[in-house]
């Protein structure tokens, strides 16, 4: 018999209290008090709607730019730091997101690490990124591709300020504490392959003899998704009527191996939204950021409403209902966890 049964007059609440204090001693907790908090009806995302206007961040990074050196900082990134999680170097509680600049003249040293991580071009041209031994030119709109453990370093032969978005899977990667990362002698990686190499091998319907799926299985082996290509595949999609009521005339950048997702960490899109669009509510489990690259609109947010124009970046935390208004033709690159969620299966989209 317990002994809130043998004493009527004994205090329930006290005797339960007194019981986990005193587990709390031997590390233990009751899943019963916690449980409503660690298994939600519907996902609760600590992440919160933010856009960051790129007038604000290029007058910020440029001055950054006078007060360290690459060699200083190693990569001079201003991270995107979602306003609910400061302090942890997120933008949504998956992803990592910030701004980097290379100066001309300047050379960011060729390390490798497992994090995963792409290159968008905002602003500049001139600079390139090696990864692999592929020395690949940078242009606005550009997708490149730093995969896990890549050799990667980053130069400005040019004479403009390059820069360009970074989202990186460290987040993920350090959830799992799993992080490596190792510096070079050498300042650059010996680039033997032309920019645009890996396309040409692995993008145009062929592939080298004696290659696998397994050696790209989990990442793709194109190094720039050139939006020069990419752009006109939308514009060809929204002449031809297919345009979805929530996402435009989107195409997913694809592994040409497998036809998955780039990364087995993070998937992107590129999409095309023609003038007056007004887009249906949407939902899904990954938290998304975008990237303004042509045009200018506004995407409601539950009850907020965040206006942006070119290049601004703007983050959707996971399971919120958004919809893209777009007054003038616009194009959006995002980037999410969605291969990570799907491999896991868990991703979902709302009904």
């Amino acid at each position: 018999m317990s002994v809130a049964a043998a004493d009527p007059k004994h205090n329930v609440q006290t005797v339960r209290q007194n019981f986990y204090d005193k587990i709390s001693k031997q590390d233990m907790t009751p899943l019963w008090e916690v449980l409503r908090n660690v298994v939600t009806k519907e996902p609760k995302s600590k992440a919160s709607a933010k856009v960051w206007k790129y007038d604000d961040i290029k007058k910020s990074i440029l001055e950054a730019g006078e007060l360290i050196t690459p060699e200083e900082a190693e990569r001079r990134v201003l991270v995107l730091e979602n306003p609910t999680l400061r302090g942890q170097s997120r933008a949504t509680n998956s992803l990592f997101a910030g701004v980097q600049l290379i100066m001309p003249g300047e050379v960011a040293d060729a390390h490798k690490h497992v994090s995963s991580a792409i290159r968008f071009v905002l602003d500049g041209e001139g600079a390139y990124t090696a990864v692999e031994g592929e020395k690949a030119n940078m242009a606005r709109g550009d997708f490149i591709l730093t995969p896990n453990w890549a050799p990667h370093d980053h130069g400005n032969p040019g004479k403009n300020p390059v820069l360009w978005l970074d989202v990186l899977d460290m987040p993920t990667i350090n959830h799992f504490e799993t992080s490596f990362m190792e510096h070079y002698d050498e300042k650059a990686q010996n680039t033997n392959r032309e920019d645009g190499d890996s396309l040409e091998r692995y993008g145009s319907g062929v592939l080298p003899d004696g290659q696998t799926i397994d050696t790209f299985k989990h990442r793709s082996p194109v190094i720039n998704y050139t939006y020069a290509r990419t752009r006109p595949i939308c514009e060809r999609l929204m002449k031809t009527g297919d345009v979805d009521p929530s996402h435009g005339a989107r195409v997913r950048y694809s592994n040409p191996v497998t036809g998955g997702h780039v990364m087995s960490t993070m998937g992107a899109w590129l999409a095309m939204f023609p003038k007056g669009f007004k887009g249906k509510d949407y939902q899904s489990t990954d938290g998304m950021i975008f990237v303004c690259v042509e045009g200018r609109g506004s995407t409601k947010v539950d009850d907020k409403v965040l206006e942006w124009g070119p290049n601004d970046v703007f983050v959707i935390p996971p399971w919120k209902k958004y919809a893209h208004n777009c007054p003038e033709q616009t194009v959006l690159f995002s980037i999410s966890d969605r291969p990570a969620q799907e491999a896991l299966g868990i991703w979902r989209e709302g009904k």
